[in-house]
């Protein structure tokens, strides 16, 4: 049994176990995991040298482009473009979570500890929440500051932080890479496996989203349109598109999607066995 699973026991015993200290034990559990400083410090370094290598491609190639193209150029889009690896990172991250203590079997022990399943599984999301987030805007800062200033330097449109929009992005940004960390948390509860819980998140978080475009006729408008992960990344977008849908409503259609796997997986993993 974990360390803090003990600790947890330990509360319970003496009567005063409760939702803190599912909080403390699960913000152990996160912290003291290998993956998760892996997973952070190396999302930050890529994502922030993606922006670089997209602001200086972007702006050198900006005076080669047509009229219409210029018109449409996204300097937003472009220095916020590492969410497409930052979204796969944090919700492997939450799949971590659950996954982990499934593969280690530490999850008897927990259970034992906390019978109230509902509860575990709260703290744990609430824990990755206050994980994700302030990880998820250093990703989209750290992005647009270094972005910016590679499509300044390349004589590029280029946005500041006071612009309109850009608080936008970076904070909509954020807010996305925490709901597909929760996104991993749901998948990772209801089928419990690290694997395969990485596959589908490349399958629901990339693959589709690359191939929707390209689906013939209304199904394919469709797709792309509001398929949770491609509607949710319109927040982070400058130029407005007017057959997807506004940033914020496609940020609420991925808000609601992650709520209700999350409440699928609350059920799940309230009424099946360890």
């Amino acid at each position: 049994m974990s360390a803090s699973a003990v600790g947890v026991r330990r509360g319970a015993a003496a009567g005063r176990a409760g939702f803190p200290h599912c909080l403390h034990a699960e913000w152990i559990k996160i912290r003291t995991m290998r993956s998760t400083l892996c997973i952070v410090l190396g999302t930050l370094a890529f994502c922030i040298g993606l922006a670089v290598l997209n602001g200086t491609s972007a702006g050198g190639g900006y005076a080669d482009l047509s009229a219409a193209d210029r018109a449409s150029f996204d300097p937003l889009a472009t220095s916020l473009r590492g969410y497409l690896l930052a979204q796969i990172a944090l919700g492997l991250l939450g799949g971590l979570v659950i996954t982990s203590e499934y593969g280690a079997r530490t999850i008897v022990g927990t259970l034992t500890a906390v019978p109230r399943r509902t509860r575990v599984l709260a703290a744990k999301a609430a824990v990755l929440v206050a994980v994700a987030l302030p990880v998820g805007l250093l990703v989209s800062l750290g992005g647009f500051l270094v972005g910016q200033a590679a499509l300044a330097g390349a004589g590029a449109p280029h946005l500041a932080l006071s612009d309109p929009g850009a608080p936008r992005g970076i904070w909509g940004g954020a807010l996305y890479l925490t709901l597909a960390a929760l996104f991993g948390l749901a998948i990772g509860t209801v089928i419990r496996s690290t694997t395969a819980t990485v596959t589908t998140l490349f399958g629901v978080l990339l693959i589709v989203q690359a191939f929707a475009p390209a689906l013939p006729g209304a199904f394919g408008d469709w797709m792309t349109k509001y398929w949770p992960p491609m509607a949710g990344g319109q927040i982070i977008t400058g130029h407005r598109d007017p057959a997807l849908l506004g940033p914020w409503s496609g940020l609420a259609v991925m808000a609601a999607c992650v709520a209700a796997l999350l409440a699928v997986a609350f059920v799940v993993f309230r009424e099946r066995d360890a």
